[in-house]
């Protein structure tokens, strides 16, 4: 009986535990290959070597869509208000490339930023600017480049940086000290 009653609290322990996660990424991105030979459950990827901005852009949330339909849509777009100024975006591949890819964005333009890679935006025109973001995790976080490196607590050791950088350990005082 007392065996029985253990299995049954074990069975019962076993089937509580739950495990999540967000998934890892087999590579940094992946942008399907509509002319690529193969279709695998979809598509092929493109060689990440031949990827340009434009496979991360679209254009087009400024524009009124066609609503005089029984829907009074046109798909899942949204008609987005006004989004004065101008903005620089861009990310960098994995090494060994270490490739910037850059574009600017104008009012109604996406821009969809790899997870995991470094990635930048900013101003660039004369008024202000608006984004919106929207993230992938369940519990997103931001580690800007320039605090992690040189704004860590305890510091990172400067010869440590100074070699990764190739630079003289003097410079590296000084970047910590402005973080």
């Amino acid at each position: 009986m007392a065996s029985q009653i253990l299995l049954l609290g074990v069975i019962m322990i076993t089937c509580t535990i739950a495990f999540a996660s967000d998934s890892s990424p087999l590579q940094d991105f992946c942008v399907a290959d509509f002319n690529g030979p193969v279709l695998v459950n979809g598509f092929t990827c493109k060689d990440p070597k031949l990827v340009q901005a434009n496979d991360f852009f679209f254009s087009g949330l400024h524009l009124m869509g066609n609503t005089s339909n029984a829907m009074g849509a046109e798909g899942t777009l949204v008609t987005v208000a006004q989004l004065p100024g101008t903005v620089q975006v861009g990310f960098i591949t994995s090494s060994p490339e270490n490739r910037l890819i850059t574009k600017v964005l104008e009012k109604g333009d996406v821009f969809v930023f790899p997870q995991g890679l470094v990635h930048f935006q900013r101003n660039v025109g004369n008024g202000n600017a608006i984004g919106i973001a929207g993230l992938s995790s369940e519990n997103p976080g931001v580690n800007t480049v320039g605090n992690a490196v040189f704004g860590a607590k305890p510091d990172n050791p400067d010869d440590l940086l100074a070699n990764a950088f190739q630079v003289d350990v003097s410079i590296m005082d000084q970047f910590q000290w402005k973080f």
